[in-house]
């Protein structure tokens, strides 16, 4: 049996007036995901528990068959765990994102990534920034693009932060790191500010119109959690596919190989094509593999409503569209795709509701056939809730043909 996921990232939304009271995910031609719905199966997930912060970090724990008030930790453990950066009993790794703040008037959160800065131009400036505040206990790692890394060696940390994806277009003053060790992270990100206005990478962009990182916002701060890799307890072997380094170190956690594909950039421009490729070849000699696309949920925090529909229908087209019509060459499939959190356009942040999922499968029984198209209506609609929604793996990989008998009866 083969096991795929197929996640969009931040794919539910609210209905848009513009596109007559639809969401994008409804108004965009998604054949594919229509058919998962119509011919398997349709229904909800809740993957944010009550009193969680909506981040694809809890979701995505959910998703992969974690409870989120056992296993999370924060976010930046994580996303240690996928660039290879060990943690010790004494460390806390805080997510480290270059952003672009407006310093005319009140300090405006501009663009929290720094109009999506290279990889290249972006290792420049944190190596540059741990040797200007690098320190014995505090190191920051380069990452991909915005996202980076920075660990502080610290027994005991009691500090809340705010993701800069939350608030683009606010002052940032209500919503600075606080609590008792929040003076040490505030001022590594105003001395950051300090260091970047004249960096030659900020020169370079300037002179090149785009936006500046001129100042690094430090955020989902947490210690290694201790998860059992999912591939021992499924008896498993899977690899996860994402450009982006919360889901790898996710996967990492979990027992996945990750799978590198060359132009998987984690915005529009990614290689959908290529992963799914990538997925297939990975899938003669394994049962499993996870394939995330965020470019949806990068539109979704732009507001770009016309972009979000474009990446729902790249996704649908080359990564559903290019699994369903190979997966079968492979003998017997599961197939899932689903979003992990709403990103709604209107709001440009993450929010907490459940978002549609469709299950088809190659096997007799094991498929309800709504006749319905994919989307947040007809998902409501379809009377299936999986709540909590770590819930959905274990159906998935291990009791799907009778949860849908119990479904039938």
């Amino acid at each position: 049996m083969k096991y795929v996921i197929l996640l969009g990232d931040g794919m539910a939304d609210y209905p848009v007036e513009k596109l007559g009271g639809k969401t994008p995910l409804e108004f965009a031609k998604t054949p594919n995901m229509d058919m998962m719905a119509a011919e398997g199966t349709l229904g909800l997930v809740d993957t944010i528990p009550a009193g969680f912060t909506p981040g694809s970090d809890v979701a995505n724990l959910s998703v992969l068959g974690y409870n989120p008030e056992k296993y999370f930790t924060g976010r930046g453990p994580l996303e240690a765990a996928s660039m290879g950066v060990e943690l010790g009993a004494g460390d806390v790794a805080f997510r480290c994102n270059l952003v672009t703040l407006d310093f005319s008037g009140k300090t405006i959160m501009e663009n929290f990534n720094a109009d999506h800065i290279t990889s290249g131009e972006a290792k420049e400036i944190i190596e540059t920034l741990n040797k200007e505040l690098g320190a014995e206990t505090i190191y920051f790692y380069p990452g991909v693009s915005y996202r980076h890394l920075m660990v502080w060696n610290k027994e005991s940390v009691s500090i809340n932060t705010t993701p800069p994806h939350d608030i683009v277009g606010r002052d940032i003053q209500s919503y600075l790191p606080r609590g008792n060790d929040s003076k040490k992270i505030r001022n590594l990100m105003s001395r950051s500010q300090e260091i970047l206005k004249d960096h030659p990478v900020n020169i370079s962009r300037i002179a090149a119109g785009k936006r500046p990182a001129n100042s690094i916002w430090l955020w989902g701060e947490g210690r290694a959690p201790d998860m059992e890799p999912m591939t021992k307890k499924y008896h498993i072997k899977g690899g996860m596919i994402s450009a982006v380094d919360l889901l790898n170190g996710i996967g990492a956690y979990a027992g996945l190989n990750i799978i590198h594909v060359e132009g998987a950039t984690g915005y529009t421009d990614t290689d959908y094509m290529g992963k799914a490729k990538k997925a297939l070849k990975f899938l003669e000699e394994n049962d499993f593999v996870f394939i995330h696309v965020e470019s949806i949920d990068e539109m979704g925090h732009e507001g770009n409503v016309e972009g979000k529909i474009k990446a729902l229908e790249d996704f649908d087209n080359m990564v559903v569209g290019t699994i369903l019509d190979n997966i079968g060459k492979l003998g017997e499939f599961r197939v899932l795709v689903l979003g992990d959190h709403p990103t709604p356009v209107s709001l440009k942040t993450h929010i907490s509701e459940p978002s549609p999922f469709a299950i088809y499968s190659s096997l007799d029984g094991e498929n309800l056939c709504s006749g319905k198209t994919f989307g947040e209506t007809n998902a409501g609609e379809s009377g299936i809730m999986i709540s909590p929604g770590h819930r959905l793996m274990n159906h998935f990989i291990v009791d799907w043909k009778k949860f849908i008998e119990e479904k039938r009866n």
